[in-house]
Parts: C-alpha cells; structure tokens; sequence
C-alpha cells in the first residue's frame, strides 16, 4: 500500500498530494497520514468529492486514513481551496509581483503601499495560492526586506512563496533568500497559464 506521507505539512499541501496519489492511474489503495485538525478535514472532504473509499483512524495524535478505489474516481477539477478555520487558500489564484515597491511615483510612498499591501494579504480571509516574485520584487524576499515577518506568516498559512531565479542572480541576492523558494521562467509559465493571475 501507498502511503503518503503529510505529517509536518500545512494545508493545502496534504488535500494537493492526496488528490495526486488518487489520480493516479495506477490508484488502487493509499494511506494518508495528517498531523493537524485542518488537514483531516480537509482531506476527508476531498476524498468524500472524489467518490473514494475510506476510513481514519487516531494514533498518537496523527490521523491516518486508508483510502480505497471503489468505482470510478470522480476527478475534482475546481482549484483546491483549503479551509483552515475562517482561512482558505486558493491554489487556482496567483499574484505576480514584479517590483518592491507598489505603483508609480514617489518611491518612499511606493514602499510604504507595498508594505501595507503585503501585511494585507496575510489578514484577508482568501489567501492566493502562490505570490511570485520579479525583477526587483525578488528584494522583498531576501535579507534587509521589511516585509520578511509577513512573508513567513503568509507561508505558514499555506501561500507558496516563489522568487525568480534569473533576477536573484541579477541582484546579487540568491544566497541571501529567507522566504520561499527559488522557481524558473518555465514554472512561473506553467503558473500563470494554470491558474487566474492577478499582476500587482
């Protein structure tokens, strides 16, 4: 049996594995352990939507569910939003943000707007799946951002983080990154064709 292995992961990122391990092919019996309430719920309502069989189990604080095919799976095609209390977390929006600053003119207003737009994203109710990061948006991901604080809450919330390889380089700043990862110009494509983006 498949087992897919969730725990220390914050959702979405469980429903997003679990639903890959059921669209396999090959999907015949999976176990899914979660280690958060928001997960197990989370999961157990995607496997309900897909038509799977199942049943979950406590043990020693981890919720294991045994998943089995029991007919034809019903593929779920809507964008996997996750609901964590009053939180959710749409994998099918994308934000680009292409400067560190936000708007045109003066550039310590720019700051400052883009600062508060930011600190906004981790209060509202609907979170973006991804926020991508371009050209001089890469500063506000690596070392001496003042935004650093809310970067890492909206990552723990279950928004991935992503900054442009190409433009890191260009800045000097590849080795100085603190939130998020490092992605391509072929992921942040396949992204953008994927998903309803929005362009700050």
């Amino acid at each position: 049996m498949k087992v897919v292995d969730c725990k220390g992961l914050t959702c979405p990122k469980p429903v997003i594995l679990t639903k890959k391990a059921v669209e396999d092919p090959d999907f015949d019996e999976i176990e899914v352990i979660v280690d958060n309430q928001a997960s197990r719920e989370n999961v157990k309502k995607f496997l309900q939507s897909a038509n799977v069989d199942f049943n979950m189990e406590e043990k020693d604080g981890l919720y294991h569910f045994y998943a089995k095919k029991k007919g034809e799976i019903k593929k779920v095609d809507e964008p996997v939003v996750c609901s964590i209390s009053n939180i959710s977390v749409d994998q099918g929006l994308t934000y680009i943000i292409s400067s560190d600053k936000l708007g045109t003119g003066d550039d310590k207003l720019g700051a400052m707007l883009m600062k508060s737009f930011i600190y906004s994203l981790t209060e509202i109710t609907e979170k973006p799946g991804t926020v991508i990061f371009l050209n001089s948006g890469v500063k506000l991901t690596t070392e001496g951002s003042d935004v650093l604080d809310s970067l890492k809450k909206l990552e723990e919330l279950g928004t991935e983080i992503l900054s442009c390889g190409t433009c890191l380089d260009f800045y000097g700043l590849k080795e100085k990154l603190v939130v998020g990862s490092v992605t391509n110009m072929y992921t942040i494509v396949e992204k953008m064709n994927a998903t309803k983006t929005i362009k700050i």
